[in-house]
């Protein structure tokens, strides 16, 4: 049976090869999201599946009701946003917010009131430079000391998902605003230019497996029954978990111990890069 997080069809409509007895096959229209945080939901009105950023492209196969149905450029993953959350695709990001959350700013002044926050990994286009600011091809600015340019991707997962301690806790989520396990170690692999799905159970075929005789090193992946987790060194791991609600460092055999005795089962899986 196909993953309904990664086929882009539904009764309507669907991309060549996907489309379903009486669908339309369409090739979809480009759009990106205009907020600074969008939820991707499994079906108009769902649960949340996962979130999008800011400037990330979406390949919208219809407008139905309100809602967008269609597929994620980074990853992949298909699902349903409020339509009001994205605009039609503009010209290719130039860079990306590479620290932890940024303010977007009407003017190029410190003082002004901030129009929103934006979190690591969202997108944009920058058309002029400014003393401390970005100007982004709608006019407004960021501070120039939290952008990266997009073909500067980061070379260490761990490094980026050290950004996210003390992030709290999110089913679903991508942002600074809130993350879950998932979403913290996909974060942290796109950021250095790594594929990497959005769930645990696609990211358990990453690298390859460890045998469990290993020492752990830093960027493995640890995996539980539906929990991933990164390691920062041979002793300790960061993750997001629902235990401390927030992203948090934990010994690793501390934490084996104490999300088998909760319920969650022994590890899965040993994965390296």
């Amino acid at each position: 049976m196909a993953d309904p997080r990664l086929t882009p069809a539904n009764a309507r409509v669907g991309l060549p090869g996907f489309a379903g007895p009486g669908a339309a096959v369409v090739d979809g229209t480009w759009y990106q999201v205009a907020r600074p945080l969008a939820d991707l939901r499994r079906a108009p009105g769902g649960a949340r599946d996962r979130q999008m950023l800011l400037g990330w492209r979406f390949l919208v196969l219809e407008i139905h009701d309100g809602w967008a149905f269609g597929r994620s450029a980074r990853d992949g993953y298909v699902g349903y946003i409020n339509a009001a959350d994205l605009a039609p695709a503009g010209p290719d990001a130039t860079h990306v917010i590479g620290v932890r959350a940024a303010h977007l700013y009407p003017a190029a002044d410190v003082k002004s009131e901030a129009l929103a926050a934006l979190s690591f990994g969202a997108a944009m286009q920058i058309v002029d430079e400014r003393h401390h600011f970005m100007e982004t091809a709608q006019g407004f600015f960021v501070p120039k000391a939290h952008l990266r340019l997009v073909d500067r991707p980061f070379s260490d997962p761990a490094t980026e998902a050290q950004l996210f301690f003390g992030t709290p806790y999110l089913w679903g989520g991508n942002s600074s605003a809130g993350i879950d396990c998932s979403g913290l170690v996909q974060a942290a692999f796109l950021a250095c230019d790594i594929a990497c799905p959005g769930d645990s159970d696609m990211q358990m075929a990453l690298g390859s497996e460890i045998a469990q005789n290993q020492p752990f090193a830093r960027g493995d992946l640890v995996f539980w029954r539906g929990h991933v987790a990164l390691c920062v060194d041979d002793e300790t791991l960061i993750h997001a978990n629902a235990h401390h609600m927030a992203v948090a460092y934990e010994p690793i055999a501390k934490a084996i111990a104490r999300i088998d005795a909760q319920g969650g089962g022994p590890v899965i899986t040993r994965r390296r890069l």
